[in-house]
């Protein structure tokens, strides 16, 4: 399931309408492309026994794996047929970034294909079919926007769930430090709560998480909440919260990840103070760390979010290049790290990665680098690899860019 929004006026954002259906067909060509030559080299046939009847269904599943464009009526035939044209090179392009299409293909069964539903879509429960019954999987596009430009106002009579569009982009405003992974753990209890109730429970929850937190030494600012009068009651849209640690804003799971045998690994900041895991570190967060290494062993480099500063990555970026060359020529091991672990020390460690390393994740010292013309696509390769260990990894689009024309402007 997934949920968007999109301006008034509008039932569903072209993310439903294109750009996830385009995704949804490319993936489903890529896998049954995969099955192919899996059939066409004799691999499944020769497993063994034991997985005879799996081999069989899959290669049944292959014959009959649905590899059409689905799009909504609302899509004219002319754009149809333009990104029908487009759909082949899309899919070579994905099958050349280096995914794990193997493991998608075994874990799915059946197709992908989107199901559009909005606020006036009808369904009548008795009428929908079993979901054994369905010969494809479902991807549930819910837009949450209204057709109509009538405030929807808050009642103490009903529950009024209003979706603010684009929201989902700047948490901070509305979360009041209620992290995903906290929400997770108490939806039920937040949800049959409705809108009277929520706002006391989620301040419960979220003093709770960091009085646990506190008491293990970890990072856990208080979170401030401005009140506001709407309507003779609080406004629970309007909230005051600073810029939050990254214990808020991430999962729970905050392992650093390394880079399989590179001897490179990313992680937040606050964990290289605690557990040292690396013989050299870049620090990318905003502050610099008090850590009981040399100059030559540890580096800080203040880079901030491409939105406050668009060319703070591109300054920085020669800098932490020297410094991981240096260190990596001495086998010892590179932690880069920031405030989330999720943005910056993934785009620096993606041009680390890129100048010094082969595709394959080996280090020659930048000769392959300076053999190979460095396309988008190749720095896609390569940050795929990066996302197979690092999972959290989120990078910017701005931030992406900017890597990728750091190699035109001084590595050339």
């Amino acid at each position: 399931m997934i949920v968007d929004s999109t301006r008034k006026g509008k039932r569903f954002p072209d993310s439903m309408s294109k750009t996830i259906p385009i995704w949804t067909c490319v993936l489903n060509r890529a896998i049954s492309n995969h099955r192919a030559r899996m059939d066409g080299n004799g691999t499944l046939k020769n497993e063994s026994n034991s997985s005879d009847e799996l081999t069989s269904n899959i290669e049944q599943e292959s014959s009959e794996w649905d590899c059409s464009l689905h799009l909504p009526l609302w899509v004219s035939e002319t754009e149809k047929a333009m990104i029908d044209a487009r759909l082949e090179g899309w899919t070579k392009e994905f099958e050349a970034s280096g995914a794990d299409i193997a493991s998608i293909s075994s874990s799915l069964r059946k197709p992908l294909r989107p199901l559009w539903i909005s606020q006036k879509t009808v369904i009548w429960l008795n009428e929908v079919p079993e979901y054994d019954s369905w010969d494809f999987t479902p991807v549930m596009l819910i837009s949450a926007s209204s057709l109509s430009s009538m405030f929807q106002k808050l009642t103490t009579s009903e529950f009024s769930w209003n979706y603010i569009p684009g929201a989902g982009d700047d948490e901070e405003s509305w979360a009041r430090g209620l992290s995903p992974n906290l929400f997770w753990k108490n939806a039920y209890d937040l949800i049959s709560l409705g809108p009277e109730l929520c706002n006391q429970k989620v301040a419960n929850i979220v003093e709770k998480d960091r009085v646990y937190r506190a008491q293990r030494g970890e990072n856990a600012p208080q979170v401030s909440i401005r009140p506001s009068k709407c309507l003779g009651r609080t406004n629970p849209f309007d909230v005051d919260i600073p810029s939050l640690a990254g214990d808020e804003k991430s999962s729970d799971n905050y392992a650093i990840s390394w880079l399989g045998s590179t001897n490179i690994a990313v992680g937040r900041t606050p964990l290289a103070v605690d557990m040292f895991p690396a013989d050299s570190i870049i620090n990318c967060h905003k502050e610099s760390v008090s850590l009981s290494m040399d100059s030559e062993s540890y580096l800080y480099l203040p880079i901030v979010d491409s939105k406050f500063d668009r060319f703070s990555l591109l300054r920085n970026l020669p800098s932490a290049l020297d410094f991981a060359k240096t260190n990596l020529r001495q086998g010892k091991t590179l932690l880069i790290c920031c405030d989330n672990g999720e943005d910056i020390s993934i785009c620096v460690c993606l041009a680390i990665f890129t100048s010094l390393y082969t595709d394959a994740g080996h280090f020659d010292d930048g000769n392959s680098f300076n053999e190979t013309r460095i396309t988008k696509l190749e720095l896609r390769r390569r940050l795929v690899f990066i996302c197979k260990f690092a999972v959290n990894a989120r990078p910017s689009r701005d931030a992406y860019d900017m890597s990728f024309g750091c190699f035109d402007a001084f590595l050339f």
